[in-house]
């Protein structure tokens, strides 16, 4: 009912109901202390205990039943190409599978898996902005497909980068998959893009595709992305000593994906917990991929990095929320009043270990999840990925 209202143009009003807990997305402040949420046309716009809120007039009503609310997870990098199909593994609907996984947002580092890529500079501009145009124009499943990042090459001005922002542009692919591999001709790039409000990442570790290559530290510090692609590497990463000296050298957002290196992973938590600075670490899946497709890739993560990082769950949730919606300058991924209205309920899987939700989480289980929303609007209910839930929420309107 919300859907046909919202495509026909009329004002919805979502009240979400028996919230059994709530994660913000704050690393700050990770559970907020309410049990109901409600959403106008799209956006929260009260957030409380049902008997202090306005809940007249709603034109859907979940009852979560006591299960977990979260903001809808954001997977910082993927690859995509064209709609829900990717040629790297000839697949369909992976974007739908990940969106049963969570996900509700995703950000290209790089429509690099285009059969044909074009490398000349014209080619690569109009092929960012038919990138950015497409997903803009078709949410697969409603997922806010965040792509049209082109990935530099020699001979770029800053003409070029002034023209792909005033098409619509606004990210760059992972520096280094393309012909500019040295720190001094990045970093002259990526400070153009940032002049024009164009957000940059950049390839680290060892090469992962024909035409990439290692890109080590000092590449990284002397390029000065806004964000450190794949830190524990897209697969191989580098030593330990050159990820410390990223951490310590640069103040960029640290990037850890599913299809890396996981003990590289934990190490770089570690660096940052050590810090003080877990508000820089986001999460990624870097798929599709050599090594496929992971729908339950970023939650995965968070029960990896949860449960061998000795990190907080309900903190390690913001690693894949709130801490990639505030750096990647995102309206989701936070429970804040005027915030985009996506969310995720999960609880327990049935039989886990755990006495609770975050419990089984710090012990290594995945959640089962039992609904997404995005835009106030209900897209999927039970996963078909996930364990079932102990708890499930129950659309009443």
């Amino acid at each position: 009912m919300a859907h046909e209202a919202t495509v026909a143009g009329g004002p919805t009003k979502l009240v979400i109901r028996n919230i059994g807990l709530l994660l913000s997305g704050v690393i700050e402040n990770p559970i907020l202390d309410a049990d109901t949420v409600v959403a106008v046309n799209g956006r929260i716009t009260a957030i409380g205990r049902y008997k202090d809120l306005d809940t007249d007039g709603a034109t859907s009503l979940v009852d979560a039943h006591g299960s977990v609310m979260a903001p809808g997870l954001i997977d910082s990098h993927v690859h995509p190409v064209s709609g829900d199909w990717t040629p790297r593994q000839n697949q369909m609907n992976w974007i739908d599978s990940s969106l049963h996984g969570g996900v509700t947002t995703m950000i290209s580092a790089g429509e690099v898996h285009q059969p044909g890529r074009p490398r000349d500079i014209v080619g690569l501009k109009a092929h960012a902005i038919t990138a950015q145009r497409t997903f803009e124009n078709f949410r697969c499943s409603g997922v806010k497909l965040h792509a049209g990042a082109p990935v530099i090459e020699p001979g770029m001005t800053e003409l070029d980068f002034k023209e792909l922002a005033e098409a619509g542009v606004k990210l760059l692919g992972e520096v280094g998959l393309g012909g500019v591999k040295d720190g001094a001709g990045a970093r002259q790039m990526v400070a153009w893009a940032r002049k024009y409000g164009i957000q940059s990442t950049i390839h680290t570790g060892g090469p992962s595709i024909p035409g990439s290559g290692l890109i080590g530290a000092d590449v990284v510090l002397e390029a000065d992305t806004d964000v450190i692609g794949h830190i524990n590497g897209g697969h191989t990463a580098l030593p330990d000593r050159e990820i410390r000296c990223i951490c310590e050298g640069c103040g960029r957002g640290l990037e850890l994906v599913h299809n890396g290196n996981e003990r590289s992973a934990l190490f770089t938590l570690r660096t940052a917990r050590d810090m003080g600075q877990l508000e820089r670490v986001i999460l990624g899946t870097d798929s599709p991929a050599g090594s496929g497709v992971q729908p339950l890739g970023i939650i995965r993560m968070v029960s990896m990095l949860s449960s061998l990082g000795d990190v907080p769950a309900e903190q390690a949730f913001c690693f894949a929320t709130g801490n990639t919606a505030r750096m990647r300058e995102l309206d989701t991924g936070l429970i804040e009043v005027g915030r985009a209205a996506d969310f995720v309920f999960m609880d327990k899987a049935q039989h886990s270990a755990g006495k609770d939700f975050l419990e089984s989480i710090q012990l290594g289980d995945l959640p089962g999840i039992g609904m997404t929303i995005i835009d106030g609007i209900i897209r999927t209910g039970r996963s078909r990925n996930t364990p079932p839930a102990e708890k499930v929420p129950e659309v009443i309107l």
